[in-house]
């Protein structure tokens, strides 16, 4: 009551953030964490559509990915780490803003003239740049190609690729009317460098988002930066420059796979080269699962689902995260953790304020550096595609689906053709993941009290991000 009459509430709420945030900066800063030798350098690998058994160790692929490997091995992996929502603009939104899309309101795939991340939800560019950080955007960025919404108007210093997917264009399988209304164009920085862009370019995407990333370390390694290299592959149309095609003996998409893996090496030798190995928080992983009906020119997951679902095939995403002398080299970590979690997270490395907007996204530090005894902070991870559709416990245990209706794949596509799928329902299930991650048996009736629960925080949460959109 006094709280209600005399200072209400939600001032208290936006006062204990703000002192929140001021101390865990002036902590921050008396840790020296500040000091510009000593704040970490970070590197995003952003995949499009990779699965889960693309790469060494989380699978076993025919052809050799020795650098993902190597970043496994000088890393740790993280085999329960998510995505909020299993497709393209929903997912980029929610890593740079630290916010679920039922918050930022970004969900599924934007095409050519998509509106972007909101102005209010602050980027991880634009946080960091106030730090002092040097940014830079290479690949896809698919959050926004209209002024005011592309890479130069929230953060980055440097940008060269896509504005979109690689198969909005006049070249697409089942669509070329509709995608092919505007030119695919590269850009480099404020200017359309290629007007339109034809499969030779597309060839080459991975090869020039790596070489200017490996100019970028270069030129920036006198200063504390932040590269976000967002791969348009092994997105369809799958193309690979010359020199890897046909080299993995497994098709296209193992040719595509290997580029990818050559591109990690590349960066992380130049990082060597720099000097800055020692320095730098590198993250490899993927905005969602694979598009499974595209069959051959799809990646491979053992788990239920794929991209567009909330199944653990497309929300789940092979990440390792290599920070040496701070992250163990060579561990494996099985605790949940999300793309949202990044950004304060890096926030609290680089002695960064964190956004001024509200972000959904929790400090766990902890957890990646295997502190003994760590808990997530969390008290549930939420999934969504057109509207809200799971929750996992924060232990990872426990995955309540809510009714909603998913795609599955009838029959795979071949050569770039889609395949079909179908519409299916799934129920109000629960599953337990910690024996069953393949989510093949219901068993919301022997655990009615779990489901309860989850039901309970779901409730909440929808309430909270969608009943008002």
């Amino acid at each position: 009551m006094f709280f209600s009459t005399v200072f209400p509430f939600t001032c208290m709420v936006a006062l204990f953030r703000l002192l929140t945030t001021s101390l865990v900066f002036a902590a921050l800063s008396s840790a020296g964490t500040l000091n510009a030798e000593e704040r970490p350098n970070i590197v995003i690998i952003f995949l499009d559509d990779s699965g889960w058994g693309d790469f060494h160790p989380f699978g076993a692929p025919a052809y050799p990915t020795p650098n993902v490997q190597k970043l496994s091995e000088e890393g740790t992996r993280f085999n329960q780490f998510y995505v909020p929502q299993a497709v393209c603009s929903a997912s980029r939104a929610a890593l740079l803003s630290g916010a679920y899309p039922g918050r930022t309101g970004v969900n599924g795939a934007h095409g050519p003239g998509g509106r972007g991340l909101p102005r209010k939800f602050a980027t991880m560019a634009e946080v960091l740049k106030k730090n002092g950080y040097a940014t830079a955007h290479f690949g896809k960025w698919h959050i926004g190609d209209q002024e005011g919404t592309r890479p130069l108007a929230r953060g980055f210093d440097e940008h060269a690729g896509l504005m979109y997917s690689n198969d909005m264009w006049r070249f697409h399988p089942t669509q070329p009317k509709k995608w092919g209304r505007k030119p695919l164009q590269f850009w480099e920085n404020r200017e359309v460098t290629i007007d339109d862009i034809d499969k030779e370019d597309q060839a080459m995407l991975t090869t020039w988002a790596t070489e200017k990333s490996v100019d970028f370390i270069e030129r920036k390694k006198d200063e504390p930066f932040f590269l976000y290299l967002a791969h348009s592959m092994p997105h369809v149309p799958l193309f690979c420059s010359d020199k890897f095609l046909g080299k993995s003996g497994a098709g296209l998409y193992g040719d595509v796979i290997m580029e990818i893996d050559w591109s990690v090496g590349q960066v992380n030798e130049a990082l060597r080269e720099a000097g800055l190995e020692e320095n730098t928080i590198v993250i490899f992983s993927s905005d969602n699962g694979p598009w499974s009906v595209y069959g051959n020119h799809a990646g491979t997951t053992p788990f239920r689902g794929n991209k567009r679902t909330s199944f653990e095939g497309g929300t789940r995403s092979a990440t390792i995260i290599k920070y040496p002398g701070k992250v163990k080299a060579g561990a494996s970590c099985d605790l949940p953790l999300s793309t949202i979690d990044l950004l304060p997270t890096l926030c609290r490395l680089t002695g960064t304020q964190l956004p001024e907007n509200e972000i959904d996204g929790k400090d766990v530090w902890p957890i990646i550096t295997g502190k003994r005894g760590s808990e997530n902070p969390h008290s549930y991870y939420a999934f969504s595609g057109s509207g809200f559709e799971a929750i996992i416990s924060a232990d990872g245990k426990w995955k309540l689906h809510l009714p909603h209706r998913y795609r599955v794949v009838v029959k795979p596509g071949k050569d770039g053709m889609p395949g079909r799928s179908a519409r299916r329902k799934i129920k109000r299930s629960l599953f337990d993941l910690e024996n069953d991650p393949y989510e093949t048996k219901n068993v919301i009736g022997q655990h009615p009290a779990v489901a309860a629960k989850l039901q309970a925080i779901a409730d909440a949460h929808k309430k909270k991000f969608w009943d008002k959109n």
